[in-house]
């Protein structure tokens, strides 16, 4: 049923571009580290080669992905049709991060709408691409994006967001290293 693809096309592209949501996973390589699995969703997905793929981060609460990809890179995303055609795409890749502010970050935000609470883009080099038949997933409407995310940054304010982050994106839950300052 799956097939592997050696690159992200066109009809790929395009497919990509209509998806609501995916879901991001990375794990520590501790074995007792806990496996991390976040859904993503809002305008921030941008395929920017045709092995190459990126991603804006919002602030959360947590910074597993972070500091799982500072520790190790691995990285797979998923996306599930949840209109249309049945079918899932697999992204597995090693993953940088390209935190708010630094010249990584700087260079490719112009791929992205910038959103109030970005706190860095997610690139992947792409190392294998891999669909299957999505069969079992279910069908929903798309009813509209959330803006609570934005509406809290705008209500922080630049300073808040950041003494947030400083509070909440130090370390992981596994104690490994998540966002960096100077």
């Amino acid at each position: 049923m799956g097939k592997e693809y050696e690159k992200i096309d066109e009809s790929i592209s395009s497919w990509l571009s209509k998806q609501k949501m995916f879901f991001v996973s990375t794990a520590p390589l501790s074995g007792d580290g806990l496996i991390n699995c976040s859904p993503k969703g809002t305008d921030c997905f941008r395929v920017l080669g045709d092995r190459t793929i990126a991603y804006l981060d919002m602030t959360g609460s947590g910074v597993e992905t972070i500091a799982h990809l500072k520790e190790n890179g691995r990285i797979v995303i998923m996306f599930c049709a949840f209109e249309g055609p049945p079918k899932i795409f697999r992204f597995h890749g090693k993953g940088t991060v390209h935190e708010l502010g630094s010249e990584g970050y700087k260079k490719r935000i112009s791929h992205f709408v910038e959103y109030p609470g970005a706190r860095s883009i997610i690139e992947i080099e792409v190392e294998r691409i891999s669909d299957s038949c999505g069969f079992t997933v279910p069908l929903y409407d798309f009813k509209e994006d959330r803006g609570t995310l934005q509406k809290w940054a705008e209500s922080k304010g630049p300073e808040g967001v950041e003494a947030y982050k400083r509070e909440k994106n130090h370390r992981s839950v596994d104690g490994l290293p998540g966002l960096e300052w100077d």
